[in-house]
């Protein structure tokens, strides 16, 4: 039984892997077309503007922010 549950956890995270590295995909297809294609009035891109709001949400609060995204980035890399 427990041969099992593993070969369905093993299986459910392949798949949430897959996903995730389909999305990041998507997001950097987008991200190279918004640098080629899509400059706003004010002489930024939408989705880069909205990368660099997302940083700069973590570096508003400091420390703990910081340190939230760099346990972000370690648990991506894994």
């Amino acid at each position: 039984m427990s041969i099992l549950k593993q070969k369905a956890i093993d299986d459910v995270s392949g798949w949430l892997k897959s996903i995730i590295e389909f999305g990041l995909s998507i997001i950097m297809v987008l991200v190279m077309i918004d640098i080629l294609f899509g400059i706003s009035d004010d002489g930024t891109t939408v989705i880069i503007g909205n990368i660099n709001a997302i940083v700069a949400s973590f570096a508003d609060k400091g420390v703990v922010g910081l340190i939230a995204l760099f346990l972000f980035m370690l648990i991506y890399r894994k």
